[in-house]
């Protein structure tokens, strides 16, 4: 998982040239690669050593080629054994089909409410997961 690797660009590959992400501060990035890069930095600071951590807990059709995922998840650091309540977050993920396979167009991740129950603590690869319950395969 690339992710989990702090791989920067493995984690680019699975998304549009033109995504949209919004993280859990609510800012916004445009564009596969300001995703990159920013994820560059963050793995090589303070997401050094993290893993992504959850699961997709539905994925619905809303064309053929277009699906919503909905996912929960959080980064577990390195010394810790279990996810801390307050990181967890939802993720809204707009899912594409395109000639080279799945990849995400839109990915929205803001912290989930407080009393959210996630049903998985693993190690996940999103767009696998996603791929996998979808039908579609994943772009990489």
């Amino acid at each position: 998982m690339a992710r989990t690797r702090g791989d920067a660009e493995g984690y680019g590959a699975g998304l549009t040239a033109d995504v949209d992400y919004v993280p859990f501060d609510g800012s916004r990035l445009t564009g596969r690669q300001a995703v990159i890069d920013s994820h560059d930095r963050l793995f090589r600071g303070v997401l050094s050593g993290s893993a992504l951590v959850g699961g997709v807990e539905t994925v619905r059709h809303v064309h053929p080629d277009v699906a919503v995922v909905h996912a929960f998840g959080s980064v577990l650091m390195p010394w810790r054994a279990k996810l801390p309540r307050r990181r967890l977050s939802r993720q809204t993920l707009v899912a594409l089909r395109t000639p080279d396979g799945l990849a995400v167009e839109s990915l929205i991740v803001p912290r989930a409410v407080a009393g959210y129950q996630a049903r998985s603590s693993t190690p996940v690869d999103m767009m696998a997961s996603a791929a996998a319950v979808s039908g579609m395969p994943r772009r990489v």
